[in-house]
């Protein structure tokens, strides 16, 4: 098991890695950031994917499916955002957040290595 530190430590390895965070979505707090940029605040990207992950949650609740978010992708022109709710044990109300730099990061790869950090996340 690695704790949160560790995690988003893991999180910036991942080839082209701008920002990681680990985010309550029941007040929209970051509970630990790493890297961001002046262009990234983890704060505010924080705060506005809570929105994001509560508006599929009620969505999916309105349409009756009994089924788990597995991750959310956002494709910028320049970016992608991963958002992964935490599914372990401690992590319910939780979930990870990545941005990539598109032009360095390889999609698939990304998603596969943040599953990975995922399962071993103990909060």
């Amino acid at each position: 098991m690695a704790g949160m530190d560790v995690s988003l430590k893991e999180m910036m390895t991942i080839d082209g890695a701008v920002g990681a965070a680990v985010v309550d979505y029941g007040s929209g707090m970051a509970l630990g950031t790493l890297g961001g940029s002046k262009d990234l605040d983890l704060q505010v990207a924080a705060a506005g994917n809570t929105e994001v992950v509560k508006a599929k949650l009620r969505t999916m609740d309105s349409l009756g499916l009994k089924d788990s978010i597995e991750d959310i992708l956002i494709t910028l022109g320049g970016q992608y955002h991963i958002i992964r709710p935490i599914t372990g044990r401690g992590g319910k109300g939780l979930f990870l957040y990545l941005a990539l730099d598109r032009a360095r990061a390889n999609l698939a790869m990304s998603r596969h290595q943040l599953r990975a950090i995922e399962e071993k996340l103990e909060v």
